[in-house]
């Protein structure tokens, strides 16, 4: 402990200052004593209107409940819409893909188709040139006398008859197939009018609701600048004027 020096206090200066602390609080004192407020007279009257307590108890309560019920049911309708929302999308999604999916199956149809086109002509084609060698190795129906006698002109006649059916089978087979393609086709810009169209009703949708605001929006700045020269021309004398005593 390092050295100190004590000081004594100074009794009179201590005496004075407690005078004065004493004297402030006497103030005090008798400055509430003077401003106390005095006793509050007021009209005896009944409160709470013609409900009696009872009724005004049965009342909140059912405010209360009536509150609850409502919150829930905002709960529930805010749940709602949010499910029908994401089911819509999810409905819309399904849609897009399922249009994905037809356009890729009517695209590999017609690939499909136009295989089958190429290998039909390539094996009528390939028929032909067949049948054309084995017309060459036979003779020519006029060189028998007597068709029914002559076993040769027997067989030219049956490749001619294979040739013929062969011929019309094969006909037969691309009509079909031209008529598939054509179907498939038809199919495909159906789909593209279909989908052109509600492209531009969704346009013209967003189109209508744009302009419908906008006149909504232009009829209340109209309705706005009238209701504001009206109120300017009902109170003329609403501006403060210096110097104006009443």
């Amino acid at each position: 402990v390092g050295p100190y020096v004590l000081i004594t206090p100074n009794e009179t200066r201590r005496n004075q200052l407690q005078q004065i602390a004493q004297k402030e609080l006497n103030d005090l004192e008798r400055w509430k004593e003077e401003h106390r407020p005095g006793p509050i007279k007021l009209v005896p009257q009944r409160l709470g209107g013609k409900e009696s307590e009872a009724q005004a108890r049965q009342k909140q309560q059912m405010m209360l409940t009536q509150s609850k019920y409502q919150q829930k049911h905002k709960r529930e309708e805010y749940v709602k819409a949010k499910k029908a929302a994401e089911e819509a999308e999810i409905l819309k999604k399904k849609a897009i893909q399922r249009e994905k999916a037809e356009r890729l199956e009517v695209r590999k149809r017609q690939q499909e188709m136009q295989r089958r086109e190429a290998f039909l002509e390539d094996q009528y084609y390939k028929t032909n040139e067949l049948l054309n060698r084995l017309d060459l190795g036979l003779p020519k129906s006029d060189s028998c006398q007597i068709a029914n006698r002559c076993p040769e002109s027997t067989a030219w006649s049956r490749s001619q008859i294979y040739k013929q059916a062969l011929r019309e089978d094969e006909n037969r087979r691309l009509e079909e197939m031209k008529q598939e393609r054509r179907k498939a086709e038809l199919m495909e810009f159906k789909q593209k009018q279909e989908e052109e169209a509600r492209t531009r009703a969704r346009q013209n949708e967003q189109r209508s609701y744009l302009q419908s605001l906008f006149f909504f929006c232009f009829i209340l700045r109209v309705n706005n600048a009238f209701l504001d020269r009206l109120q300017n021309k009902t109170q003329p004398n609403s501006v403060y004027q210096p110097g104006y005593s009443g």
